[in-house]
């Protein structure tokens, strides 16, 4: 069976199946997936940063919180429906980044890593000095005022689950496109991509862009999901933390590495967040592990064991005859 229709069928399948969840599941579990399925957008963005792009960005929970703060002001003040929110904040949060783009492209390699960092800092200070949407303190999403819990629940498990569908999706094929094989080469070689035709700048201010978009809707759902924004929670830098542990683990520069590497990541926190700072000491040391040893991810390493690749996007060039 074609790979890409035996990908459709499965989208599908988990489409149908889990689209019924509200139907039978418990809200505890519709929580856990919206949070669950906002920490894998984030993670895909920063894969298709660093993994493909080749830029190493430690600053992508700026353009999450902003996500985060674009929709509460749209539905608190707008009085624009929450859900609709969500789009519409994203698309502000990828506007925001066209400029802030033309600030962190001056750096390059680690000065590039941490001139994010400092970016996402300012934004957060600037943000914590605005009283209309809180000041420091935050302040709590009113716009559900008179809708019944079980309603907003279910409709927000559903957009996270079409989130994630479409985020997979549109990487997938994106990175299959002539765009996705050229934002690869500039990740091998930026001068060898050049010399072949390609506009080195513009691909990376693309994919800079569609990765703001990403985080800033992973940002507005995680929001409407937990009702409450505050600076620190919304800027806080464990979400790039956490995103890189995720597709370390997972595997960088695969698609199926941020999956992976979330269910992971989930299960560790489900059962071991309790233990404070020794959960915390053993995240980083099994990320430092998976790096010295396993540099692939678990996909990687499943890759060399059975030479299966589910959801490649590079091109194989096979002799005829």
């Amino acid at each position: 069976m074609n790979k890409n229709i035996l990908l459709a069928a499965v989208l599908v399948a988990v489409a149908v199946i889990g689209g019924t969840m509200p139907l039978w599941g418990d809200s505890y579990w519709m929580y856990e997936f919206v949070n669950v399925a906002c920490l894998f957008i984030f993670a895909m963005m920063w894969n298709l940063m660093a993994g493909y792009g080749g830029m190493v960005s430690v600053g992508q929970q700026a353009f999450f919180g902003l996500g985060g703060y674009f929709m509460l002001a749209l539905a608190n003040q707008g009085g624009i429906n929450p859900f609709v929110a969500i789009v519409l904040a994203a698309l502000a949060t990828a506007l925001v980044a066209l400029p802030v783009s033309k600030i962190a492209f001056r750096l390059h390699g680690g000065y590039f890593a941490i001139g994010t960092w400092v970016i996402s800092e300012v934004i957060r200070l600037t943000v914590a000095n605005i009283d209309a949407v809180g000041g420091g303190s935050g302040t709590s999403l009113t716009a559900f005022r008179g809708v019944s819990r079980a309603f907003r629940e279910s409709v927000t498990y559903w957009v996270a689950l079409a989130a994630v569908l479409v985020t997979i999706v549109g990487i997938y094929l994106f990175l299959r496109s002539k765009q996705g094989l050229a934002l690869q080469a500039i990740r091998d070689s930026e001068v060898a991509a050049e010399s072949q035709g390609i506009n080195v700048a513009q691909m990376k201010l693309a994919v800079y862009i569609i990765a703001a978009l990403g985080c800033g809707l992973a940002g507005g759902l995680y929001f409407v999901s937990n009702l409450r924004i505050s600076p620190e929670a919304a800027f806080s830098v464990n979400w790039t933390a956490f995103g890189i542990f995720i597709v370390m683990i997972g595997g960088i520069g695969r698609i199926e590495g941020p999956l992976i590497g979330t269910l992971v990541y989930w299960l560790i926190d489900h059962y071991f967040s309790d233990y404070g700072t020794w959960y915390l000491i053993g995240l980083g040391t099994l990320a430092i592990l998976m790096t010295l040893y396993v540099p692939g991810g678990i996909t990687g390493l499943a890759h060399r064991l059975t030479g299966m690749d589910v959801l490649a996007t590079r091109r194989v060039l096979k002799s005829v005859g």
